[in-house]
């Protein structure tokens, strides 16, 4: 089959499992996840769409959030918008006759609530809207990234001379200008005009603020990075807003973008590039204390608590960090480490499978989760076989530890292990990695790291990962034959425990 045919039949095979194109409100999508703002989430087949062979996972969320890797995403979400696009078209203008205006009106209105409640509190949106600017950013990142550490490589063996200074041109032109894309997306998310939170943004890293004193120093070209940019976007957008209140309809096309830049270009240069420059020093020099002194310490604890931090949604702050320190020294130090949570979730989850050897429904689901989380990925692991059974969870997290403890320990001895960019992890890792001290010792140690977080994360969940009655529940088989579905079936009988299927598997 094409790939374009592949992509489609994908696309077609969700749409219905959703609630069709009608029960469809908004499209978008991340790095893996296919994100559906839906009318009514009581429409959709949970099991269904875990059963598509290209789906990894579902997660409710503000959005309803299918899971299907990187690469794939961006080409689904195409062919998705498309099929809704023609089925809105050609379907009646009526909806359908399951449910009136009213009930899905209250249904949506419930869903709604319960969502706000769980998961959109002030702090987590704000959260959200940070991640939002800095996300579509990571492709260029990535991209970038590569190239640089390519360029790097053939510097160091001498090769092709003549091309490296294009390869250092390619690398190095996006995060020259990183601000400026900041500034457009953060005036975008908080509601401005983009370009003019990027004209503002330009101001930052334009050579001729070297000209300028602010505080009794000289400015530098960049200083305040990507923080800068993002305050002095948000202070546009303020300004802005002030302005469409204020000024006449007949001056706004004039005054209003005038006074945008102009107010909030003066209050960036004679402030927040100095603020937001100290406080970016701040965050790199905390970064390389804390693994330089905390070491061992500090990874076992960020390796060990990211996984809950990314299930409360609190993981979205570290986003302006990993870009701050990639601005400031090529490569984020935080990365590698907190990527060996998906070591961890790989390790459990072999263990997972060779407790349960009766349950082929979980082992199918690890079997098909696997490649997944060893390229990073890991929702399908954490979603459909950790998390639902609740004690795994927690022993992965302790792989995750001890993998991030391996790796903080070689940077408190000196050997830094960075990220030139952030978005994938596990195996997608090793073409971004940088450090200190050659790329062959960085990769021994991140690949260290997975190693010591896949054995830990096996050992502590093959071991302390099931209680008995666990066992009992789960080390059954998730396909009886028809005659014992039934309450009274041969297992309620004799007295056994009848098979269950586990929550979210």
């Amino acid at each position: 089959m094409a790939t374009e045919d592949k992509n489609r039949a994908t696309a077609a095979a969700i749409l219905p499992l959703v609630g069709g194109a009608a029960n469809v409100s908004s499209i978008a999508h991340c790095m893996t996840r296919l994100r559906l703002g839906l009318h009514d989430r009581t429409l959709v087949d949970d099991e269904a769409l875990k059963a598509v062979p290209a789906v990894m996972g579902v997660v409710e969320d503000d959005t309803y959030q299918i899971v299907l890797g990187p690469g794939t995403v961006a080409r689904v979400t195409p062919e998705f918008e498309q099929l809704v696009e023609e089925g809105r078209a050609s379907a009646p203008e009526t909806p359908g006759p399951v449910h009136t205006a009213e009930e899905l009106a209250d249904k949506g209105a419930a869903l709604k609530a319960q969502q706000k409640t769980k998961n959109s509190t002030p702090f987590k949106l704000f959260l959200r809207k940070i991640a939002n600017i800095f996300v579509p950013l990571i492709p260029a990142l990535i991209g970038c990234g590569i190239i640089a550490g390519l360029n790097g490589l053939l510097v160091n063996l001498g090769w092709l001379t003549s091309v490296t200074p294009a390869l250092a041109a390619m690398a190095s032109g996006f995060m020259a200008l990183i601000a400026v894309f900041v500034g457009y997306n953060t005036a975008k998310e908080f509601g401005g005009t983009p370009i003019l939170g990027g004209a503002v943004a330009a101001i930052i890293v334009f050579p001729g603020v070297a000209n300028i004193d602010a505080f009794g120093q000289t400015l530098s070209p960049g200083q305040g990075g990507v923080l800068g940019a993002l305050g002095a976007a948000v202070l546009a957008v303020y300004v802005e807003k002030w302005c469409r209140r204020w000024v006449p309809e007949a001056l706004d096309v004039l005054v209003t973008p005038t006074l945008t830049v102009l107010i909030s270009g003066l209050v960036t240069i004679f402030g927040l590039m100095y603020v937001a420059g100290e406080v970016s020093s701040a965050i790199g020099t905390f970064a390389d204390w804390l693994l330089s002194t905390g070491g061992a310490g500090a990874g076992f604890l960020l390796g060990g608590f990211f996984l809950p931090l990314v299930m409360l949604g609190l993981h979205q702050a570290l986003i302006p960090i990993h870009t701050t320190l990639i601005e400031q020294q090529g490569f984020t130090v935080l990365l590698p480490i907190l990527a060996m949570a998906g070591a961890g979730q790989v390790g459990a989850a072999a263990a997972v499978y060779l407790r349960l050897p009766r349950n082929e429904s979980i082992r199918r689901t690890i079997r098909s989760a696997m490649p997944a989380g060893l390229l990073g990925v890991g929702e399908p692991l954490i979603y459909g076989v950790s998390l639902p059974l609740g004690r795994p969870f927690i022993t992965a997290c302790v792989g995750g530890a001890f993998g991030g403890g391996f790796v903080g320990l070689f940077n408190q001895l000196g050997d830094s292990v960075g990220s030139t960019a952030i978005g994938p992890s596990g195996w997608a890792l090793f073409p971004l990695l940088d450090g200190n001290h050659g790329l062959g010792s960085t990769i021994a140690i991140y690949a260290g790291g997975l190693l010591v977080g896949y054995v830990a994360g096996f050992v502590a969940t093959y071991f302390f990962g099931f209680g008995k009655a666990l066992l009992t529940e789960f080390n059954v088989s998730q396909e009886p034959a028809p005659s014992t579905v039934a309450a009274t079936g041969p297992a309620a009988a004799s007295g056994g425990t009848p098979a269950k299927e586990p929550a979210g598997v």
